[in-house]
């Protein structure tokens, strides 16, 4: 049972935003991705550090040359699953841009309509909105 003290703590805490990190091996190469071909803002580098955001997705990408590549982790590739609205419009845009799809967008049986993109490193995300109706 929490007493009075910690409940006010636990209440106070708020995730004010997340940031997946990445490790690269071509920090140039990442960025020119997550830019030109996903449509992402860098915001600064700093330090071997890139800061992206894709509106409230963010994303820091570090210079990390040397380190086993994204592709030879094999599932553990996959680092984010991004919920979103629109997804059919991004899908075309990323067409549009090149993007090779892991998985090309479909309904999925558990209410989703995905796809699944994978960078030129082996890093992947999905993209997911929910069905409606």
């Amino acid at each position: 049972m929490l007493n009075f003290a910690q409940a006010q703590v636990i209440s106070m805490f708020k995730v004010a935003r997340t940031q997946h990190v990445l490790a690269v091996n071509d920090f140039n190469d990442a960025i020119k991705f997550f830019t030109d071909k996903l449509g992402f803002t860098l915001e600064h580098i700093i330090d071997g550090w890139a800061f992206l955001h894709l509106d409230t997705f963010f994303l820091m990408v570090g210079d990390c040359r040397g380190e086993v590549p994204a592709k030879d982790t094999h599932n553990h590739s996959l680092f984010a699953y991004i919920n979103c609205t629109g997804i059919d419009e991004l899908y075309i845009q990323y067409q549009q841009r090149g993007v090779q799809f892991k998985q090309k967008i479909a309904d999925k049986p558990w209410g989703l309509r995905e796809f699944e993109v994978e960078t030129p490193e082996g890093h992947r995300m999905l993209f997911g909105q929910a069905i409606d109706g």
